[in-house]
Protein backbone atom coordinates (compact mmCIF):
# COMPACT_ATOMS: atom_id res chain seq x y z
CA UNK A 1 0.00 0.00 0.00
CA UNK A 2 1.40 3.38 -0.99
CA UNK A 3 1.88 6.29 1.35
CA UNK A 4 -0.83 8.92 1.54
CA UNK A 5 -0.17 12.07 -0.46
CA UNK A 6 -2.27 13.85 2.13
CA UNK A 7 -2.11 13.79 5.89
CA UNK A 8 -5.88 13.94 6.33
CA UNK A 9 -7.74 10.82 7.47
CA UNK A 10 -11.27 9.76 8.44
CA UNK A 11 -12.23 7.08 10.96
CA UNK A 12 -15.66 5.45 10.88
CA UNK A 13 -16.31 3.23 13.89
CA UNK A 14 -19.18 1.46 15.62
CA UNK A 15 -19.16 -0.68 18.74
CA UNK A 16 -21.10 -1.47 21.88
CA UNK A 17 -21.28 1.68 23.97
CA UNK A 18 -18.97 2.00 26.97
CA UNK A 19 -17.25 4.83 28.86
CA UNK A 20 -14.04 6.25 27.43
CA UNK A 21 -14.50 5.54 23.71
CA UNK A 22 -14.12 9.14 22.56
CA UNK A 23 -11.13 9.52 24.88
CA UNK A 24 -9.48 6.40 23.44
CA UNK A 25 -9.85 7.65 19.86
CA UNK A 26 -8.80 11.20 20.69
CA UNK A 27 -5.72 9.97 22.53
CA UNK A 28 -4.76 7.76 19.58
CA UNK A 29 -4.86 10.79 17.29
CA UNK A 30 -3.06 13.06 19.79
CA UNK A 31 -0.22 10.58 20.32
CA UNK A 32 0.54 10.75 16.60
CA UNK A 33 0.61 14.53 16.51
CA UNK A 34 -2.83 14.71 14.93
CA UNK A 35 -5.33 17.54 15.08
CA UNK A 36 -9.05 16.72 15.01
CA UNK A 37 -10.86 18.65 12.26
CA UNK A 38 -14.37 17.29 12.71
CA UNK A 39 -16.00 14.83 15.12
CA UNK A 40 -19.55 13.47 15.19
CA UNK A 41 -20.84 10.77 17.51
CA UNK A 42 -24.12 9.05 18.31
CA UNK A 43 -25.32 6.46 20.81
CA UNK A 44 -28.35 4.35 19.92
CA UNK A 45 -30.43 4.63 23.13
CA UNK A 46 -32.20 1.32 22.50
CA UNK A 47 -29.44 -0.95 21.24
CA UNK A 48 -26.73 0.85 23.26
CA UNK A 49 -24.41 1.00 20.27
CA UNK A 50 -21.85 3.76 19.75
CA UNK A 51 -21.10 5.40 16.37
CA UNK A 52 -18.44 7.94 15.50
CA UNK A 53 -16.97 9.71 12.50
CA UNK A 54 -13.80 11.70 13.09
CA UNK A 55 -11.55 13.41 10.58
CA UNK A 56 -8.09 14.60 11.50
CA UNK A 57 -4.86 15.95 10.13
CA UNK A 58 -1.34 14.72 10.85
CA UNK A 59 1.43 17.25 10.07
CA UNK A 60 3.84 14.49 9.04
CA UNK A 61 2.96 13.62 5.40
CA UNK A 62 5.05 10.47 5.67
CA UNK A 63 2.50 8.72 7.91
CA UNK A 64 0.83 6.06 5.78
CA UNK A 65 -2.70 4.73 5.80
CA UNK A 66 -1.35 1.24 6.47
CA UNK A 67 0.65 2.41 9.49
CA UNK A 68 -2.41 4.01 11.03
CA UNK A 69 -4.58 0.93 10.49
CA UNK A 70 -1.95 -1.36 12.00
CA UNK A 71 -1.55 0.94 15.00
CA UNK A 72 -5.28 1.29 15.61
CA UNK A 73 -6.20 -2.38 15.17
CA UNK A 74 -5.30 -3.48 18.75
CA UNK A 75 -7.50 -0.71 20.17
CA UNK A 76 -10.41 -1.70 17.92
CA UNK A 77 -9.99 -5.37 18.83
CA UNK A 78 -10.05 -4.47 22.51
CA UNK A 79 -13.47 -2.83 22.26
CA UNK A 80 -14.86 -5.21 19.60
CA UNK A 81 -15.38 -2.43 17.08
CA UNK A 82 -16.31 -2.46 13.43
CA UNK A 83 -14.15 0.23 11.86
CA UNK A 84 -12.34 1.63 8.84
CA UNK A 85 -9.77 4.40 8.33
CA UNK A 86 -9.98 6.26 5.03
CA UNK A 87 -7.63 8.69 3.33
CA UNK A 88 -9.51 11.94 2.83
CA UNK A 89 -8.01 12.67 -0.58
CA UNK A 90 -8.59 9.22 -2.07
CA UNK A 91 -11.47 8.98 -4.53
CA UNK A 92 -13.83 6.00 -4.45
CA UNK A 93 -13.61 3.81 -7.55
CA UNK A 94 -17.19 3.69 -8.76
CA UNK A 95 -19.22 1.90 -11.44
CA UNK A 96 -22.64 3.15 -12.52
CA UNK A 97 -25.26 0.65 -13.67
CA UNK A 98 -28.06 2.12 -15.79
CA UNK A 99 -30.74 1.00 -18.23
CA UNK A 100 -32.57 3.53 -20.43
CA UNK A 101 -33.59 6.35 -18.05
CA UNK A 102 -30.88 9.00 -18.21
CA UNK A 103 -31.79 11.63 -15.59
CA UNK A 104 -29.88 10.13 -12.65
CA UNK A 105 -26.84 9.37 -14.78
CA UNK A 106 -26.81 12.94 -16.14
CA UNK A 107 -26.94 14.32 -12.60
CA UNK A 108 -24.08 12.19 -11.28
CA UNK A 109 -21.78 12.75 -14.24
CA UNK A 110 -22.39 16.50 -14.23
CA UNK A 111 -21.83 16.87 -10.49
CA UNK A 112 -18.74 14.69 -10.66
CA UNK A 113 -17.36 16.74 -13.56
CA UNK A 114 -17.42 19.89 -11.40
CA UNK A 115 -15.68 18.14 -8.51
CA UNK A 116 -18.63 17.76 -6.18
CA UNK A 117 -17.97 14.08 -5.38
CA UNK A 118 -14.91 12.29 -4.05
CA UNK A 119 -15.59 9.75 -6.79
CA UNK A 120 -13.73 8.25 -9.73
CA UNK A 121 -16.39 7.02 -12.16
CA UNK A 122 -14.34 4.25 -13.74
CA UNK A 123 -17.02 2.70 -15.96
CA UNK A 124 -20.69 2.55 -16.88
CA UNK A 125 -22.54 -0.76 -17.27
CA UNK A 126 -25.89 -1.09 -19.04
CA UNK A 127 -28.24 -3.71 -20.42
CA UNK A 128 -29.14 -1.32 -23.28
CA UNK A 129 -27.01 0.75 -25.66
CA UNK A 130 -29.11 3.93 -25.42
CA UNK A 131 -26.82 5.86 -23.06
CA UNK A 132 -23.48 5.00 -24.65
CA UNK A 133 -23.25 8.46 -26.33
CA UNK A 134 -23.60 10.11 -22.90
CA UNK A 135 -20.80 7.98 -21.48
CA UNK A 136 -18.60 8.84 -24.47
CA UNK A 137 -19.32 12.55 -23.98
CA UNK A 138 -17.74 12.29 -20.53
CA UNK A 139 -14.96 9.97 -21.69
CA UNK A 140 -16.09 7.07 -19.50
CA UNK A 141 -15.84 3.45 -20.73
CA UNK A 142 -19.27 1.99 -21.51
CA UNK A 143 -19.90 -1.75 -21.22
CA UNK A 144 -23.00 -3.34 -22.71
CA UNK A 145 -24.35 -6.53 -21.12
CA UNK A 146 -27.76 -7.46 -22.56
CA UNK A 147 -29.71 -9.37 -19.89
CA UNK A 148 -32.16 -12.16 -20.65
CA UNK A 149 -33.79 -14.65 -18.35
CA UNK A 150 -31.67 -17.39 -19.92
CA UNK A 151 -28.30 -15.66 -19.42
CA UNK A 152 -28.69 -13.68 -16.18
CA UNK A 153 -26.20 -15.75 -14.15
CA UNK A 154 -23.56 -15.75 -16.88
CA UNK A 155 -24.03 -12.01 -17.42
CA UNK A 156 -23.56 -11.23 -13.73
CA UNK A 157 -20.38 -13.31 -13.66
CA UNK A 158 -18.99 -11.25 -16.55
CA UNK A 159 -20.00 -8.03 -14.80
CA UNK A 160 -18.36 -9.10 -11.55
CA UNK A 161 -15.17 -9.99 -13.38
CA UNK A 162 -15.18 -6.53 -15.00
CA UNK A 163 -15.71 -4.83 -11.65
CA UNK A 164 -12.91 -6.78 -10.00
CA UNK A 165 -10.52 -6.15 -12.87
CA UNK A 166 -11.13 -2.40 -12.56
CA UNK A 167 -10.85 -2.24 -8.78
CA UNK A 168 -14.44 -1.08 -8.29
CA UNK A 169 -15.35 -0.29 -4.68
CA UNK A 170 -18.85 1.16 -5.04
CA UNK A 171 -21.71 0.46 -7.45
CA UNK A 172 -24.48 2.97 -8.14
CA UNK A 173 -27.76 1.74 -9.63
CA UNK A 174 -28.93 4.86 -11.47
CA UNK A 175 -32.33 3.47 -12.47
CA UNK A 176 -30.90 0.09 -13.47
CA UNK A 177 -34.02 -1.93 -14.18
CA UNK A 178 -32.65 -5.32 -13.18
CA UNK A 179 -32.72 -7.13 -9.84
CA UNK A 180 -29.25 -8.19 -8.72
CA UNK A 181 -28.82 -11.72 -7.41
CA UNK A 182 -27.97 -12.38 -3.78
CA UNK A 183 -24.56 -13.67 -4.87
CA UNK A 184 -23.81 -10.36 -6.57
CA UNK A 185 -24.97 -8.27 -3.61
CA UNK A 186 -22.94 -10.35 -1.14
CA UNK A 187 -19.76 -9.37 -2.99
CA UNK A 188 -20.40 -5.68 -2.27
CA UNK A 189 -22.02 -5.39 1.18
CA UNK A 190 -23.18 -1.81 1.89
CA UNK A 191 -21.48 -0.75 -1.33
CA UNK A 192 -24.34 -0.98 -3.84
CA UNK A 193 -26.47 2.19 -3.79
CA UNK A 194 -29.92 2.17 -5.37
CA UNK A 195 -32.53 4.81 -6.11
CA UNK A 196 -36.16 3.79 -5.69
CA UNK A 197 -38.86 6.06 -7.07
CA UNK A 198 -40.99 5.95 -3.95
CA UNK A 199 -40.85 7.06 -0.33
CA UNK A 200 -40.07 3.64 1.10
CA UNK A 201 -41.49 1.57 2.72
CA UNK A 202 -44.52 2.66 0.68
CA UNK A 203 -44.98 1.32 -2.84
CA UNK A 204 -42.11 -1.14 -3.18
CA UNK A 205 -41.42 -3.02 -6.39
CA UNK A 206 -42.39 -1.92 -9.89
CA UNK A 207 -44.59 1.01 -11.02
CA UNK A 208 -44.64 2.93 -7.71
CA UNK A 209 -45.81 6.14 -9.38
CA UNK A 210 -48.84 4.36 -10.79
CA UNK A 211 -49.48 2.85 -7.36
CA UNK A 212 -49.26 6.30 -5.79
CA UNK A 213 -51.51 7.84 -8.43
CA UNK A 214 -54.16 5.15 -8.04
CA UNK A 215 -54.03 5.52 -4.25
CA UNK A 216 -54.48 9.29 -4.48
CA UNK A 217 -51.56 10.20 -2.25
CA UNK A 218 -50.78 13.84 -1.48
CA UNK A 219 -47.03 13.30 -1.18
CA UNK A 220 -44.63 11.34 -3.38
CA UNK A 221 -40.98 10.67 -2.67
CA UNK A 222 -37.74 9.03 -3.63
CA UNK A 223 -35.44 6.83 -1.55
CA UNK A 224 -31.79 5.95 -1.91
CA UNK A 225 -30.70 2.86 -0.01
CA UNK A 226 -28.06 0.18 0.15
CA UNK A 227 -29.04 -2.94 -1.75
CA UNK A 228 -29.63 -6.17 0.16
CA UNK A 229 -31.09 -9.53 -0.79
CA UNK A 230 -34.60 -8.29 0.05
CA UNK A 231 -36.03 -6.11 -2.69
CA UNK A 232 -36.19 -2.41 -1.66
CA UNK A 233 -35.55 -3.30 1.99
CA UNK A 234 -31.93 -2.20 2.41
CA UNK A 235 -30.76 0.45 4.92
CA UNK A 236 -32.00 3.88 3.85
CA UNK A 237 -29.40 6.58 3.16
CA UNK A 238 -31.46 9.55 1.96
CA UNK A 239 -35.08 10.45 1.15
CA UNK A 240 -37.03 13.45 -0.04
CA UNK A 241 -40.65 14.28 -0.87
CA UNK A 242 -42.80 16.66 -2.89
CA UNK A 243 -46.50 17.44 -2.57
CA UNK A 244 -48.97 16.47 -5.29
CA UNK A 245 -52.69 17.17 -5.67
CA UNK A 246 -55.77 15.73 -7.34
CA UNK A 247 -54.93 17.86 -10.38
CA UNK A 248 -51.68 15.97 -11.04
CA UNK A 249 -51.79 13.27 -13.70
CA UNK A 250 -49.66 10.15 -13.62
CA UNK A 251 -47.27 11.92 -16.02
CA UNK A 252 -47.04 14.85 -13.58
CA UNK A 253 -46.08 12.47 -10.77
CA UNK A 254 -43.39 10.89 -12.93
CA UNK A 255 -42.04 14.32 -13.95
CA UNK A 256 -41.90 15.59 -10.37
CA UNK A 257 -40.46 12.30 -9.18
CA UNK A 258 -37.57 12.45 -11.63
CA UNK A 259 -36.23 15.58 -9.95
CA UNK A 260 -36.41 13.91 -6.55
CA UNK A 261 -34.64 10.81 -7.84
CA UNK A 262 -31.76 12.83 -9.26
CA UNK A 263 -31.13 14.86 -6.12
CA UNK A 264 -31.65 12.03 -3.63
CA UNK A 265 -29.30 9.63 -5.41
CA UNK A 266 -26.66 12.33 -5.88
CA UNK A 267 -26.75 13.19 -2.19
CA UNK A 268 -26.55 9.54 -1.18
CA UNK A 269 -23.47 9.06 -3.34
CA UNK A 270 -21.84 12.17 -1.86
CA UNK A 271 -22.48 10.95 1.67
CA UNK A 272 -21.14 7.49 0.88
CA UNK A 273 -18.03 8.72 -0.93
CA UNK A 274 -17.18 11.17 1.86
CA UNK A 275 -17.47 8.35 4.42
CA UNK A 276 -20.39 9.74 6.39
CA UNK A 277 -22.54 6.62 6.71
CA UNK A 278 -22.49 3.81 9.25
CA UNK A 279 -24.88 0.88 8.82
CA UNK A 280 -26.80 -0.01 11.96
CA UNK A 281 -28.66 -3.24 11.20
CA UNK A 282 -31.56 -2.29 8.91
CA UNK A 283 -30.90 1.41 9.52
CA UNK A 284 -28.09 3.89 8.95
CA UNK A 285 -26.37 6.57 10.99
CA UNK A 286 -25.61 9.47 8.65
CA UNK A 287 -23.24 12.22 9.81
CA UNK A 288 -23.89 15.03 7.34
Amino acid sequence: MTESKSSDFILLLSSADRPGLVSLISRFIYERGGNILDLNEHVDPVEKNFFIRVSWNIPDPGVSHEELENAFRPHADEIGASWKIHQSDRKTRTAIFVSRYDHCLHEILWRNSIGEFAVDVALIVSNHADLQPLAERYGIPFHLFPVKSTNKHETEEKELELLERNGIETIVLARYMQILSSGFVERYPSRVINIHHSFLPAFIGGNPYRQAYERGVKIIGATSHYVTEELDQGPIIEQDIIRVTHKDTLEDLIRKGRDLERFVLAKALRLHASHRILVNGKKTVVFD
